[in-house]
């Protein structure tokens, strides 16, 4: 397999590839370009150069520093959902499927339940009004939940506290052997909307409803080797 590219030949065909995108794209598909040629240096040619060390692509397409988290796999949640409560699982569901912060699923009220869109109230925002969007199969669980309780419109459907909510996250990946956080939960709800090819700033505005791109841009997952193929071969066919 024979691979050719100067830095200032990988430079030019990305800056026009990438014309009149947003930086945040532009960055995502360097790292997806940097990270073919590592995998064909590691399987291939390990005297092979990567073209994308080279320092002016780094600066050209530099990504924002910040913590990355690390991002449990699609099964790993599938597997947290099969709770025999469905009070946890309507939890459980909410934080990694709507990409809910945990306070706004215990401040959640019926009367803020309206089909598959959920208002927040008081969201960390700051703003006046402010909506989650949930699968229609996760809202259909809830109002059924809500009725079956017969909760009252003005009454929280899930009256716990901090602790409580932390404590049925927690017991709910030990019982398939991963420590997780409730935040943990929310980060997939962004990286599967990602994958499955939704616009950045659908999963910046609606899923996580982050001001900035930037912040976005930290709770998704790393991309394999394989991965990085795949999207090359889907972007730049």
């Amino acid at each position: 397999m024979e691979v050719s590219g100067t830095p200032d030949q990988i430079l030019t065909f990305l800056v026009q590839s990438t014309e009149g995108q947003k930086q945040t794209i532009k960055r995502f598909k360097y790292i997806l370009l940097k990270t073919l040629f590592n995998f064909i240096r590691n399987t291939t040619d390990s005297t092979f150069v990567n073209p994308c060390d080279a320092s002016i692509l780094k600066k050209a397409f530099r990504v924002s520093k910040g913590r990355q988290w690390s991002i449990l796999e699609k099964d790993v949640v599938e597997c947290i959902f099969k709770s025999e409560n469905p009070r946890n699982r309507l939890m459980l569901e909410l934080m990694a499927r709507g990409g809910m912060r945990i306070g706004e699923v215990l401040k959640l009220r019926a009367m803020d339940v309206d089909d598959c869109k959920l208002f927040l109230l008081n969201p960390k925002s700051g703003r006046p009004n402010e909506f989650v969007f949930i699968p229609k199969k996760v809202a259909d669980r809830l109002k059924e939940y809500i009725r079956l309780k017969q909760i009252e419109p003005h009454q929280k459907i899930f009256p716990l506290g901090y602790t409580g909510a932390r404590q049925i996250v927690k017991k709910a990946g030990r019982k398939i052997g991963v420590e997780i956080r409730p935040h943990d939960l929310r980060r997939p709800a962004a990286t599967f909307a990602s994958r499955s090819g939704a616009p950045i700033e659908i999963v910046s505005k609606i899923i996580l409803r982050h001001a900035n791109l930037s912040t976005t841009q930290r709770y998704l997952g790393k991309v394999s080797d394989s991965e990085a193929m795949r999207w090359i071969e889907n972007i730049f066919h």
